[in-house]
């Protein structure tokens, strides 16, 4: 019988179909016999150029290939189809995520494609893993790539009757930590008709549930106290339950949810209060129902306890005492809560309890279990005598089962090959050994001395690539702290002196990069790898904790890498900073220039600019219009407030939220050429059709003291800074969806971008100032911009900058950098 009503779109050749019922995503742990495999850290990793593809495979997934690769796949019986999926412009059904372990994942969907007429159609379907496509419930054909996060496509000829048909697809892969688990299934010709999912009921009333989705957005981009509510533009007019589950990024392991009822026509959905909620960015799950049709969209938005936690006290030892009480009191519940705990001497059943807790994912070798590990052998080594005896005995047990290196056996997807991953398994090894050295480790099958030898030889050896080079995933704000939670802990807990002042001096050099390139505390730079929930927390992001702690400016958020370890290395191990730290964090005069190279080979080349009033930090002649990874390669901040930032992308999706590498904005999709000189910097993009067809920008007007925008420009101020956006084309302020009034668009992959900062209280003198830049050449040409202040400004296709008399060159920048204050 034919479906009655519909939640459809029109059927447009070429275009994808957007909506899809969907099946369970059935799981199951794909586990192999323990075997070693072979490799070592590789600091260029995520430097791809074959689209985002990670050449690295694990034996998993060799095997996981030999078995399915090139066969049709076993495709299970249908389930019960309850869930939804809703495109809000996205051509994919998409389930990527994250698995922590080797994961076999399958699901079906299904979608029904209404046809005018009876005639032939041609489908395109595309996948990473392997795919099954029955049209009215007989096989049209199959894909079988289960190439790991990359993208393969066939197409099929299929028959199509007129009134409804029925699309299925069953898809599977093997989810290995980050998957990209997704279908598209493009239209390429058929009959005329529409493509949607049947109702039981109003196709009115779910309508008007997308539509408030769609166009829903938080009232503000990030909270520090008061209500924290979604504002509907489009009401619904039906009386609707939201159901609200909150959560943190992929790495965290908290969740709490609730329920809100809705009015027909209500125009606000209260959440709670900031104060009640758990900090740090956050992801919000709503679910909408309205006339037995529900929805869903993951909205994000920061979280910080600003009010609560007041301004930092103005000496140190108070502040170590503090950060401390923080972690303990407040983070979420794990190893590194539970070591700030035991360095405030409580050994309670809450410290135990999370440690319990936590301990099955180092003892199944969950990928990232080795940040849990550190603090874990921390806490064991110097406060193991609070602990209950039992809570002893297994975390031994679970350092003595631990695989601490890819050439151990096991059949885990850790990911050993990025030097932030490779520092915590060697110094793990290192310290664990030496704490049992007497003992057998299973999987190396070497006494705990032998092991401390092996893991001690391996941090020298990351020691010696780092004091030469530094950070491959150069300034990244989530890795420095992991990082510094490896440097701090062998500092602290080295057996041997030379490998512990050796990790000191390493701290101490990270701590100078992040004050070189923060404003008022907060890391402002270009980054190697960063993720949406790391670049629009101004607040609540751990350096801005380890700058509160450091040199008094910032905040804390909910979830901690390296705060405890540097503050017990501060009060118990005699780290000693270097002078001037805070004066360079918070500049107060003159204009600052920073210029250095990170990564093997200096692949990286960065620059800095700084006043009090404005920051800009960008990548320097850097992969210009490769395929990206995760670089966020130009960053700027103006004013005080840390919210009131910018930063300027080619999304790698169109999905919010999502977990692609790049995501809608961390990352890009075609890596921009990007030149800064002092408070200006050009941005060409030269992309390809296949990325999403926008570039754009962060820009939260509702944090700005000021804001326009108008055709090309938009310009805002903040506290005494200013920024002002000239580009190619007319601008799109976003505003609807989870975006609205913090999002500027710029149609086309092909397209430009100057930012201009300053320091300025007259918004509309500044932008009048400055608003006839523009930019004359193309993607490999010199360019040349007239600058109000600097004059005659040009950009070379090798890197280097002429203006005001001088000629910067970025390929005569070192590791160690030169900084000077104007």
């Amino acid at each position: 019988m034919p479906v009655q009503n519909l939640l459809s779109h029109p059927l447009t050749h070429g275009a994808p179909l957007t909506y899809w019922q969907m099946g369970a995503t059935v799981e199951a742990r794909y586990d192999l016999p323990d075997m070693p495999m072979a490799g070592e850290m590789d600091p260029f990793f995520f430097l791809t150029k074959d689209k985002n593809f990670i050449p690295h495979e694990y034996p998993c997934r060799t095997e996981f290939a030999k078995q399915r690769r090139g066969l049709r796949p076993e495709a299970a019986a249908m389930d019960e189809l309850a869930r939804l999926w809703l495109p809000f412009d996205s051509p994919r059904l998409d389930l990527s995520g994250f698995w922590f372990r080797p994961t076999h994942i399958a699901t079906w969907a299904q979608t029904v494609l209404r046809a005018d007429t009876a005639g032939a159609a041609r489908l395109r379907l595309r996948t990473c893993g392997g795919a099954v496509l029955l049209v009215n419930g007989a096989e049209a054909g199959f894909l079988a790539p289960y190439k790991r996060n990359s993208e393969s496509a066939a197409e099929f000829d299929v028959v199509l009757n007129a009134g409804d048909n029925t699309i299925a697809v069953w898809f599977d892969d093997l989810a290995e930590r980050d998957a990209r688990y997704y279908i598209q299934l493009d239209y390429l010709s058929g009959p005329a008709g529409v493509a949607g999912i049947p109702l039981a009921g109003s196709a009115e009333t779910a309508r008007a549930v997308e539509t408030a989705l769609a166009t829903m957005h938080f009232e503000l981009p990030a909270y520090t106290t008061g209500e924290v509510a979604l504002t509907l533009p489009r009401p619904i007019p039906a009386d609707t339950v939201a159901k609200i589950t909150v959560e943190g990024d992929f790495m965290s392991h908290q969740s709490m949810g609730m329920e809100r009822a809705l009015p027909a026509g209500a125009t606000r959905l209260l959440i709670d209060r900031a104060e009640d909620l758990p900090g740090d960015f956050r992801h919000f799950t709503i679910a909408l129902t309205a006339g037995g049709f529900t929805a869903t969209r993951v909205f994000g938005v920061e979280i910080c306890h600003a009010g609560r936690q007041g301004t930092a006290a103005p000496d140190l030892a108070t502040r170590i005492t503090e950060a401390l009480t923080e972690v303990a009191e407040h983070s979420e519940p794990d190893t590194v809560a539970a070591l700030a705990r035991l360095g405030l001497g409580l050994g309670d059943e809450r410290t135990a309890a999370m440690i319990e807790a936590t301990l099955p994912t180092i003892e199944d070798c969950w990928d990232c279990a080795d940040f849990a590990l550190v603090p874990l052998i921390w806490g064991r080594t110097r406060f193991g005598h609070l602990l209950p005896e039992a809570t002893r005995n297994r975390i031994d047990a679970a350092m003595l089962g631990y695989r601490y290196w890819m050439d151990e056996p096991g059949n885990d997807v850790q990911w050993y090959f990025s030097e932030n991953h490779a520092l915590l398994f060697h110094t793990s090894a290192y310290l664990a050994g030496a704490f049992l050295p007497d003992a057998t480790f299973k999987r190396s099958g070497r006494t705990g001395a032998e092991q401390s030898a092996v893991g001690a030889q391996r941090v020298r050896d990351w020691l010696d690539h780092f004091e030469a080079w530094e950070m491959a995933e150069f300034n990244s704000a989530p890795y420095f702290p992991i990082d510094l939670k490896g440097l701090t802990a062998l500092h602290a807990l080295a057996p041997d002196a030379d490998i512990s002042e050796r990790a000191g001096k390493g701290i101490i050099r990270l701590l100078q990069l992040v004050a070189n390139s923060a404003h008022h505390g907060v890391l402002t730079a270009a980054q190697g790898r960063s993720y949406e929930h790391t670049l629009r927390a101004g607040r609540s992001l751990e350096l801005s904790a380890i700058g509160r702690l450091i040199w008094g400016a910032g905040n804390y958020g909910a979830r901690f890498h390296a705060l405890p370890g540097l503050a017990l290395c501060l009060r118990d191990h005699g780290l000693v900073l270097t002078e001037g730290l805070p004066e360079r964090a918070n500049l107060t005069d003159g204009e600052q220039e920073w210029g250095f190279a990170q990564g093997e080979n200096c692949f990286a080349t960065l620059q800095h600019a700084k006043t009090k009033d404005w920051a800009m930090g960008t990548a320097a002649h850097y992969r210009w219009y490769d395929w990206g990874y995760q670089e966020t390669v130009i960053h700027a901040r103006i004013g005080t407030n840390p919210d009131a930032q910018t930063w300027i992308n080619h999304p790698g999706e169109v999905i919010h939220s999502g977990y692609g590498r790049p995501s809608y904005w961390g990352g890009c999709a075609s890596v921009p050429r990007v030149q800064q000189y002092r408070g200006l910097a050009v941005v060409l993009f030269d992309g390809v059709p296949e990325q999403p067809a926008f570039t754009h920008a962060w820009f939260p007007q509702p944090v700005f003291d000021e804001c326009l925008v108008n055709g090309a420009l938009a310009a805002a101020r903040s506290g005494g800074g200013g920024m002002m956006l000239r580009t190619s084309g007319p601008l799109e302020l976003v505003a609807e969806g989870p975006t609205a009034g913090c999002e500027l668009r710029l149609a086309g992959q092909k397209n430009w971008w100057i930012l201009r900062l300053g320091a300025t209280v007259d918004l509309t003198g500044f932008a009048a100032r400055h608003q006839g830049l523009t930019l004359a050449g193309g993607p490999q040409d010199v360019l040349r911009v007239e600058d109000a202040d600097y004059g005659t400004v040009l950009f070379h296709p090798d890197g280097r900058i002429e203006a005001e008399g001088r000629v910067i060159d970025p390929a005569q920048w070192s590791v160690e950098g030169h900084r000077q204050v104007l």
